[in-house]
């Protein structure tokens, strides 16, 4: 039987905490498939929240608590459980849940539902089909709830991710969270939240979303309006800054551009020699991918390096025939556009052809086929 252990962080929650508790309890009987078990993680709360939790666990032994010696934001209380969980108590799966009921408990067989399908991360998402926010929040605070989601998925660049902010998460730990570095996170805030997800999406985990149905806080108030928006922004940062395949990017970029300064150039040379529109654009377009191969194989892609005579020939012989197809893009595309434009705005042509047609085709062709790398799960970077 599977191991659950739901892990609640903790700060000031004396009030919550017996009524999750004995919640839980309740809801605990009603599961026979799973060894469900319990753990708080309190940062030494002023208000004692700890000695409920010990009070508590005189009468269920399912129930745990991860004591920080000081405060260390939602995300050091989460690192402490998730430690504690696999250390301690051997859990097969962590669950990420919140202390004061915006979680319903009744949504937590949705995600358990999902560990036979075998996924690494379960998020209990608002903002997919059959998943709802809560009608009491005013614009702005729903405002800054889809704007935080949306900042996330563009700058992690995982459109198919809905919703980041989510509390509500069940991982994984065997091949999955045993593998990272939990001193890795750039944040000890909620923003560890965001980080998480994106070194799974961009390590190629199994990632699935579920509908929960999300509750109004009843005691306190949220702080992602005020506290976490820039602490996003500044993770965002930090994870790019750090991402190999944003760094490659980058370079794929920059070799790209000399290479539409030579395509540019050398339109100009062939054009001037009175030669036909159409090899006007083929042989400049070629020599562009010489400039390409050459540059991207030892800069770009320079992990992954092409080296010996043979292998570079062979390479680069796969390497054109590959990059036929910017080479038809470009000799269909290119003459076409310069008929309608005029041969003056050719600069304007090899631009839009480029940017909209060659470079997405060039970077699917040279990751996927020329420096075809062995897909493999990254952990955390960790701190730079």
């Amino acid at each position: 039987m599977q191991k659950v252990v739901i892990v609640i962080p903790t700060y000031n929650e004396r009030e919550q905490t017996p009524k999750m508790i004995e919640a839980l309890a309740d809801f605990f009987k009603t599961i026979k498939n799973y060894d469900m078990h319990l753990l708080y993680a309190d940062d030494t709360s002023p208000d004692k929240t700890y000695e409920v939790v010990q009070e508590k666990m005189k009468k269920y032994p399912w129930l745990y608590l991860a004591l920080n010696e000081k405060k260390s934001g939602i995300g050091g209380g989460y690192i402490k459980g998730f430690r504690y969980a696999m250390e301690k108590l051997n859990a097969d799966y962590v669950m990420e849940f919140d202390s004061d009921f915006q979680h319903r408990i009744e949504d937590i067989p949705v995600l358990l539902e999902k560990i036979d399908e075998d996924y690494d991360l379960i998020i209990g998402s608002r903002y997919v089909p059959g998943g709802t926010i809560p009608k009491e929040w005013g614009f702005k605070r729903k405002f800054f709830s889809v704007i935080g989601n949306l900042v996330c998925r563009i700058g992690f660049l995982t459109p198919k991710i809905h919703d980041y902010t989510t509390g509500f998460k069940l991982t994984k730990v065997k091949g999955n969270l045993d593998s990272y570095n939990l001193d890795g996170f750039y944040s000890n805030s909620f923003a560890y939240k965001i980080q998480m997800t994106a070194e799974m999406a961009n390590s190629g985990k199994k990632i699935v979303e579920v509908p929960i149905q999300f509750k109004p806080r009843t005691v306190g108030e949220s702080k992602l309006i005020k506290n976490e928006l820039l602490d996003f922004l500044r993770v965002i940062i930090l994870f790019q800054i750090h991402n190999p395949k944003m760094i490659k990017l980058f370079k794929f970029g920059i070799v790209g551009g000399t290479g539409f300064v030579v395509n540019f150039l050398f339109l100009r040379v062939f054009r001037s020699f009175g030669m036909t529109e159409l090899f006007v654009w083929l042989f400049a377009t070629e020599l562009a991918i010489v400039n390409n191969y050459i540059f991207n194989n030892i800069w770009t892609f320079k992990d992954d390096e092409i080296k010996g005579f043979s292998s570079i020939a062979v390479k680069f012989l796969q390497f054109n025939l590959t990059s036929a197809g910017a080479l038809i893009i470009q000799s269909i595309a290119g003459p076409i556009g310069t008929r309608i434009l005029g041969e003056k705005y050719d600069f304007i042509v090899l631009a839009l052809v480029v940017a909209f047609f060659v470079l997405p085709y060039n970077y699917l062709m040279y990751t996927k086929v020329i420096w075809k790398k062995n897909k493999q799960s990254l952990p955390l970077r960790g701190k730079q």
